[in-house]
């Protein structure tokens, strides 16, 4: 029988769920059982794919195309496993799926209502995952917190889960905020005591609390929010401000929290070998070294808009045992005459994805400081089109080159929207998404960063693409086109052989580099930024 475990939070957002969820994961994957994760987002979008990164920060992207929550990109990096598009449900699916079904006439004439069809349709996408995965326990994140009326239909949902499965195979963690008040020197437990309270008028009991704090939390007031909310006084689980993520499945294990949800879904497994993790963590908190990347981008006052990006960097630099010392700054602010006071003391430069016309010509400027000072540059995405660009006006002489997504009807598009989308009117769900083959040219850095493999996999997210028509000019010029399509239609990757690293792709590597098995592109390019030897965990 699958065992169904659903994490909700309370008080405030942001308290880190979904790395609670990831770190459980990764704990019960550690203990020899097969793990699914979903997030069930309340909002009414039907994906996060048109939504501003400052509203809600990255885009994270499944092998299958899905534009999902950037907390599925946590849960892969802990669990190590592919998630799809059954992994993220919105409130905007579960309505478009019951509209569609009343209008189809499934209904039978019935009156369509929150519950039971709403409610049902929660209920069976969260048993879906269990069908379809044939995993012995699923966890499911519900995002936002509870007491919004948005989240209200997905709380019954998980109620009534106990009855349809048994309570013997459901936990409910719920996370929750104790602050610390500075003027009165003293923790305090009432908003969590309230957010339980809130819980429980809707029907649900937690089995768990996991409480966010700054400081240690004394055995007392453990007790007394065991007292009020009604747990066991072990089933606090404090969940401290830690310096790394990957702090985290180390520190609820030393809390026993996996033992505890294995005690009441009643699985008899083995204790988590985390080993490799401990070596993981060390590594994290004992690099020998300093590399020093300056990322600009768009979305640069918002700590997750590059998260997966900054992970990527992360994961790279514990394969050289160097630190990753991180500047983001704000493309719009990069000019001409500034450029070398932001980018001189930097070891690397990286331009991630984005969309829109703010800021291209600060990146452009930044690559073009890159490629003739000989800086190591990392492209991606957007960050390989501007590279494109700032080829085309500063090597090709072809001054007004730009993409078609400032101006349709400029002149010289080197970058131009891609064909099947031309006519494509609504933007939600209409990019190039999820992982396509590229092959890689024999013999060049791109090839090299992969192990000299000749064909990848990777990620895209995009709508606009390189122009063909200024190929053979550009590869006549220098410019190297070291990984395309397998039919040879579409350019993936670009790069300048001359410099010590100048590579840029159309995909998105950041969404399959692991903490412990960095992708490729981002390795080689620490390791040429950071002129180390590659010094293996």
């Amino acid at each position: 029988m699958t065992k169904y475990i659903f994490i909700t939070g309370g008080v405030v957002s942001s308290l880190g769920k979904g790395i609670v969820a990831a770190s459980l994961g990764r704990l019960l994957k550690n203990r020899g059982l097969k793990v699914t994760m979903q997030k069930f987002d309340p909002y009414i979008n039907v994906d996060p794919g048109t939504m501003s990164p400052y509203q809600h920060g990255e885009v994270y992207v499944t092998n299958d195309g899905t534009e999902t929550d950037l907390d599925l990109g946590h849960y892969e990096r802990f669990i190590d496993n592919d998630l799809n598009k059954y992994s993220n449900v919105t409130t905007g699916k579960i309505y478009s799926e019951v509209i569609r079904r009343e209008r189809h006439g499934d209904y039978n004439g019935a009156t369509v209502q929150v519950i039971p069809h709403i409610t049902d349709m929660i209920k069976q996408k969260i048993m879906r995952a269990a069908s379809t995965t044939d995993s012995d326990v699923i966890i499911t994140e519900v995002g936002g917190t509870v007491g919004d009326i948005e989240s209200q239909p997905y709380l019954e949902a998980l109620r009534q889960m106990k009855a349809e499965v048994g309570s013997e195979n459901v936990v409910y963690i719920h996370t929750s905020l104790v602050p610390y008040l500075k003027a009165a020197g003293e923790m305090k437990t009432k908003p969590t005591q309230h957010s339980v309270k809130e819980l429980r008028g809707i029907g649900i009991q937690p089995n768990i609390l996991v409480v966010r704090t700054e400081l240690p939390m004394p055995q007392n007031m453990k007790d007394k929010i065991a007292s009020f909310c009604d747990v066991d006084p072990e089933a606090v689980i404090e969940s401290r401000d830690a310096s790394s993520l990957y702090d985290i499945p180390l520190n609820l294990q030393a809390q026993n929290f996996d033992d505890i949800v294995c005690r009441y879904l009643h699985l008899d497994t083995k204790k988590a070998d985390m080993a490799n993790w401990n070596k993981l963590v060390d590594r994290v908190h004992n690099l020998k070294h300093k590399t020093k990347i300056t990322l600009v981008g768009k979305y640069t006052k918002l700590q997750d808009a590059y998260i997966s990006v900054t992970e990527a960097l992360r994961a790279a630099g514990y394969a050289y045992n160097t630190e990753i010392e991180l500047e983001k700054i704000s493309a719009d602010l990069i000019t001409e005459d500034n450029v070398a006071d932001y980018l001189k003391d930097s070891d690397g430069i990286l331009v991630p994805g984005g969309f829109g016309s703010r800021g291209l010509e600060g990146m452009i400027t930044t690559i073009k400081y890159a490629r003739e000072h000989d800086v190591p540059y990392l492209g991606i995405c957007l960050g390989m089109q501007m590279a494109s660009i700032e080829f085309a006006r500063n090597v090709a002489g072809i001054k007004d080159a730009t993409t078609g997504e400032v101006d349709e009807n400029a002149a010289n598009k080197v970058i131009d929207i891609m064909a099947d989308k031309k006519d494509v009117e609504d933007r939600g769900g209409t990019l190039r998404l999820g992982a396509y083959p590229c092959k890689l040219k024999e013999g060049s850095k791109a090839a090299a960063a992969y192990d000299n493999q000749s064909v990848i996999q990777e990620r895209h997210r995009h709508r606009y693409e390189f122009n063909n028509e200024y190929r053979k000019q550009f590869e006549d010029l220098g410019l190297v086109f070291s990984g395309v399509s397998p039919d040879n239609r579409l350019v993936e990757v670009i790069e300048i052989p001359e410099n010590k690293f100048f590579v840029a792709a159309q995909y998105h590597p950041e969404f399959l580099s692991r903490p412990t098995r960095p992708e490729g592109l981002f390795k080689g390019f620490i390791g040429a930024a950071s002129g180390l030897e590659e010094d293996n965990m």
